[in-house]
């Protein structure tokens, strides 16, 4: 289970402070997934760093799998994020210097596992993503459903418990981006994955289990 009571989170900027969350409380259960939705500059992606620890929140709790992460040492929460989670950026951040396959056993690297089960594990997801074969590719020969789908498969390759994707299909044209939901869905329901995503697609929240509107920093859950 994840669950987050009263964040606030204030930013400055050269117009003054701007409040991207104020008093945001929801839980998800385990293996369930949420979709977040609200217009640019709401809080989403914001209300998402926060719960994978890329951001600390000013107030409130984020407990996720019975551990307060904002208790957690630095050397803590980077073994938190390294086991647990997984995150799809909108535009893919893949790392312009490795190869797919690099990119993909990137977090089985820095997990430890055995170079055998990195190339096994890495062509079961090549397989399931259908780039079978583009192992050598590096990211600038992609295309942008492609680089989607590298970087959907790199943020599931370490079985996280939980995936974080910041409105993943922003940049990609609707049956390229539908592909990838699919794929995106079917890989966390076979994983057990709990999964939070940001979105503008009302397709996509239909499939989740439930969502969260945020307006202005402040939110609702709606099942």
């Amino acid at each position: 289970m994840i669950q987050l009571v009263g964040l606030h989170k204030t930013f400055r900027s050269g117009r003054g402070f701007v409040n991207a969350l104020k008093d945001v409380s929801f839980v998800m259960e385990k293996g369930s997934t949420t979709t977040v939705v609200g217009k640019s500059g709401s809080g989403k992606s914001t209300l998402l760093n926060c719960i994978g620890g890329l951001e600390r929140p000013d107030k409130g709790s984020i407990t996720c799998f019975g551990r307060n992460i904002l208790a957690l040492s630095t050397k803590a929460l980077s073994e938190f994020q390294r086991q647990c989670v997984g995150f799809i950026f909108q535009h893919g951040n893949l790392l312009s210097y490795l190869s797919v396959f690099e990119n993909i056993a990137f977090p089985l690297t820095l997990n430890g596992i055995a170079a055998n089960q990195r190339t096994e594990r890495v062509k079961v997801l090549l397989e399931k993503i259908g780039l079978s074969g583009a192992e050598k590719a590096m990211p600038h020969e992609l295309s942008g459903g492609e680089i989607q789908r590298v970087s959907a498969a790199r943020a599931l390759a370490h079985s996280p418990r939980m995936l974080l994707a910041d409105e993943p299909t922003a940049s990609l044209d609707s049956e390229t981006g539908k592909n990838l939901v699919d794929l995106m869905f079917g890989i966390v329901k076979e994983q057990g994955c709990t999964m939070i995503i940001s979105t503008h697609d009302p397709e996509i929240c239909d499939l989740a289990d439930m969502t969260f509107y945020l307006k202005d920093g402040e939110g609702i859950a709606e099942v």
